[in-house]
């Protein structure tokens, strides 16, 4: 294994920065996901990393190796990396046992040390029933399956995985979620998985680095990026969270739509203007003026939709606002009502940036 290391990367295609001087350290033996929308450079990040592409500025280093610069690029074939597409690419005309050991035949392995590595790989990914099959045959889990063997079989340093789920319903991709973290516990490869999925990357990754517009906006735990948001569009894209645009009174209460609201997070300047993050399900929504009204904000029921679970209510506050709350089902508030939304404190994250 090996880390993985991006210095001031760019790339850009004419005057546009599709990659915009990203750095990056991915530690041996970390699955560090990229996430972001689509545009957001996360996929030419990969590429780059994989030599399909050279930089136009900047530098990647795997372990003590220069592996790509604006000068010189290592081509793919020499930098001990396998990468899983969104298409699979398994060869149709192979069966899975073939197609797992043709980088391994490749390689010129003995016969032995092949059907060794072969027997390893398909009971690792519960693939031994079907290595005589031919990918014709198999369903979308089992094709994902196979093209994880095929990658792993090779003992990469580094494993690349390119939207490696999007082609599954959403029942698979669920359990190939689980799947795939299980086989990086396993095997422990250093690896950069693309996604512009948010369960997937909170399921799969040790740190999530979350792209927008050719950078990395926020790079931390799932649980950092989740519950500790930074900017208004990683709140907004992780969770979608409500953004609420105010005033700052002091270091951490915000006038806004006619009320004062103590928030945590970043520390506010007085006078300013200031953004706030509040999760959908977070919001308390009440028909009558709570007792204490602390953190209490008047507003009207636009919208409200029965999803089974839960009910989605779409409301607007004084000054306009928009917001959204997710509730219990056992009280349904009809449109055009008044009611009130309490923000707990906790809930309220001042954003930096």
């Amino acid at each position: 294994m090996a880390s993985v290391e991006l210095r001031g990367l760019t790339k850009r295609f004419g005057s546009l920065a599709v990659v915009d001087n990203v750095s990056l350290r991915i530690d041996h033996g970390q699955l560090v996901c990229l996430l972001g929308p689509s545009g957001c450079g996360k996929t030419t990040t990969l590429r780059l990393i994989a030599g399909f592409l050279e930089p136009s500025d900047g530098e990647i280093h795997v372990g003590d190796r220069l592996v790509s610069s604006a000068a010189r690029t290592m081509p793919p074939e020499q930098r001990k990396m396998s990468m899983i597409f969104q298409s699979y690419a398994l060869w149709p005309h192979m069966t899975v046992a073939e197609n797992i050991v043709y980088g391994l035949r490749l390689r010129k392995l003995d016969r032995d040390t092949i059907a060794k590595k072969l027997a390893a790989i398909l009971a690792t990914t519960k693939l031994e029933i079907l290595a005589q099959r031919y990918p014709g045959e198999l369903s979308g889990g089992q094709q994902q399956r196979v093209a994880l063997a095929r990658a792993l079989v090779v003992e990469p340093e580094t494993l690349l995985l390119d939207e490696p789920l999007s082609n599954l319903d959403a029942n698979l991709r669920e359990e190939m979620r689980f799947e795939i973290r299980r086989l990086h516990d396993q095997y422990r490869y250093t690896t950069v998985y693309v996604t512009h999925d948010q369960s997937e990357a909170m399921t799969t990754a040790d740190l999530i680095a979350v792209m927008n517009g050719g950078k990395i906006d926020q790079l931390g735990t799932p649980e950092d990026i989740y519950d500790r948001p930074q900017s208004e569009f990683v709140a907004r894209f992780i969770g979608a969270s409500n953004v609420l645009k105010g005033t700052a009174r002091d270091e951490n209460h915000i006038s806004f739509a006619g009320a004062t609201l103590r928030v945590v997070g970043a520390k506010l300047t007085p006078n300013q203007s200031a953004a706030v993050a509040i999760r959908q399900h977070d919001i308390q929504l009440s028909v009558t003026a709570p007792a204490i009204p602390d953190n209490t904000v008047r507003a009207v029921v636009t919208r409200q939709v029965f999803l089974g679970a839960n009910r989605d209510y779409m409301v607007e506050t004084a000054d306009g606002t928009t917001l959204r709350a997710i509730t219990s089902t056992q009280t349904a508030v009809p449109a055009g009502t008044e009611v009130w939304l309490t923000l707990p404190a906790e809930r309220c994250r001042a954003l930096s940036r």
